[in-house]
């Protein structure tokens, strides 16, 4: 029998990375499923995860070990898809994009915490 180690993910990771996938999905038309899929995946879903994995790596500040727990790859895999990205980069498109999507994971990661308990007294507009 063969059991795959997984190393234990912090729900915070896991929520910025769903946040990276889901930034992506977007302008790549990938749904974040596909880029983790557990099968192996055409080279579209591979690009979009490399853009989220170097998202999360770059617009989060992770190392790249800490984004393979997150996303479930090891440390090679996502060295391997931010050089791709840095490579990318080259073209002014993709930099673009990039720099759009590092600001948006920023603006929202470091946004402070809100407490769901406050939500209550706060009158909610319709």
């Amino acid at each position: 029998m063969e059991d795959t180690y997984r190393v234990p993910v912090k729900e915070g990771d896991r929520i910025r990375a769903g946040l990276a996938m889901q930034l992506v999905a977007v302008p790549t038309g990938i749904a974040p499923e596909a880029m983790v899929a557990g099968v192996r995946q055409g080279p579209r879903q591979v690009q979009a995860r490399r853009l989220a994995m170097y998202l999360a790596h770059v617009g989060l500040g992770w190392t790249v070990e800490r984004v393979g727990h997150a996303f479930g790859f090891n440390r090679a895999t996502v060295s391997a898809g931010c050089r791709w990205v840095e490579d990318a980069r080259d073209d002014p498109a993709v930099d673009g994009l990039m720099e759009r999507l590092e600001l948006a994971v920023r603006q929202v990661c470091e946004t402070p915490h809100l407490e769901m308990t406050r939500l209550d007294t706060v009158a909610v507009a319709r």
